[in-house]
């Protein structure tokens, strides 16, 4: 069943999860915040630079959204965090007033930035925007995301692309837990960290040995939260789901889990059977800026000429107005002409879609009924959109 806006809508003066289901590994949950309460399996809609692109903010609510997520490094590099924090911080600047978590920018840092160097201390970087030179501490990176008023804030790790040599990994893993317990120390500093969350993020590429030891050390630190990071990055998806096997069972079943950006509605089903939380990736905007739909059908290039002159819309079914008014033939006009209404309109289906799997999954949960919603839900999304015109 679903949550009326009342429930939704509870906040709490502390950070507090509850797990209110379980289906198999499966979870339904509730992180209630201040700015009120996520309720999990969550996906959180991308906000790289304060906005999630293509879309107002009320509509990224009214579509099921409970928290977004920012970026430590774009905001940094522009407007910058000190700016941001004089106009009223990230919630009043992009007109959120719900649950913000921002990551750290150290993935950013690895697979954006110019020139940089990494050293126990720190990474040093130039900026992609405009060459200025930034040093990027476990400590300035928490200090970034106090200033951005971020309500759950990630550790500053190091990422590695896979396939890397398990020298590498363990050398990336092993510096990722000593900024873990900086950024921690830099967090309780916060006057009010009882409200917020810091969460640790466990690396070890695609080496089972060093995800356990990554894991059960961020547990010794008992941190409020725990993310699952370095994974889609390069390695099959049968790999990011053993290491969600060897790495979901041995962390805090009372702590929420949260699988950093992930995924295809294959990864998430599949991550949500496997006990995971939360999720963000920028999948869905991005590819309705690039023509493509994301529907119970699977996926629906509207670049392609079939759909010139078909009448029907995406989904007749769907409750959002993108995927039921709007016919195929005039969104293919649309994505052909270059029209900012399409990539408006089919980022707008694409949040749906998601927000659709994320509610189908709590409600299976709780019905005990998870395998089949998820065998059904990814059945439909491979078979694709096989109707006749």
């Amino acid at each position: 069943m679903s949550e009326t806006p009342a429930q939704r809508d509870q906040t709490s003066p502390d950070f507090k999860f509850s797990i209110t289901a379980t289906d198999g590994q499966a979870r339904r949950g509730a992180i209630s915040m201040p700015r009120g309460t996520i309720r999990t399996p969550a996906y959180m809609p991308v906000g790289t630079a304060g906005t999630v692109k293509a879309m107002y903010m009320s509509q990224v609510r009214d579509l099921g959204a409970d928290v977004i997520l920012g970026n430590t490094y774009h905001l940094m590099l522009r407007p910058g965090a000190e700016r941001v924090a004089k106009l009223g911080g990230l919630h009043e600047f992009a007109r959120w007033p719900h649950p913000i978590l921002t990551d750290s920018g150290g993935f950013q840092v690895m697979s954006l930035a110019q020139l940089r160097k990494l050293t126990e201390h720190s990474v040093t970087f130039k900026s992609h925007v405009d060459g200025a030179k930034f040093e990027l501490t476990p400590e300035r990176s928490i200090e970034i995301q106090a200033l951005l008023d971020s309500d759950i804030q990630m550790q500053l790790d190091e990422c590695l692309a896979l396939p890397a040599s398990r020298e590498e990994i363990t050398r990336a893993m092993e510096l990722s837990l000593r900024w873990a317990e900086r950024s921690h120390e830099a967090f309780k500093t916060q006057s009010d960290h009882h409200a917020r969350a810091m969460f640790g993020i466990v690396q070890g590429g695609d080496d089972e040995e060093l995800r356990l030891r990554s894991a059960n050390a961020l547990k010794a630190m008992d941190l409020k939260g725990y993310s699952i990071g370095g994974l889609a990055v390069g390695e099959p998806q049968e790999v990011m789901l053993r290491m969600l096997d060897i790495t979901c069972p041995q962390l805090p079943q009372e702590k929420p889990r949260y699988l950093m950006g992930v995924g295809t509605p294959d990864d998430l089903l599949e991550s949500i059977a496997r006990g995971v939380d939360m999720f963000d990736c920028v999948m869905p905007t991005r590819a309705g800026r690039h023509g493509t739909a994301y529907t119970r059908f699977g996926k629906i290039n509207l670049r392609n000429a079939r759909h010139a002159e078909d009448h029907r819309p995406l989904d007749e079914q769907s409750d959002c107005p993108a995927a039921r008014d709007y016919s195929r033939a005039y969104l293919h006009h649309l994505v052909r002409s270059n029209e900012a209404l399409g990539g408006m309109l089919l980022t707008w289906n694409n949040l749906h879609y998601y927000q659709y799997i994320m509610q189908g999954s709590r409600d299976a949960i709780e019905a005990n009924d998870y395998r089949n919603f998820m065998g059904l839900t990814k059945e439909a999304w491979q078979r694709g959109d096989i109707a006749p015109l």
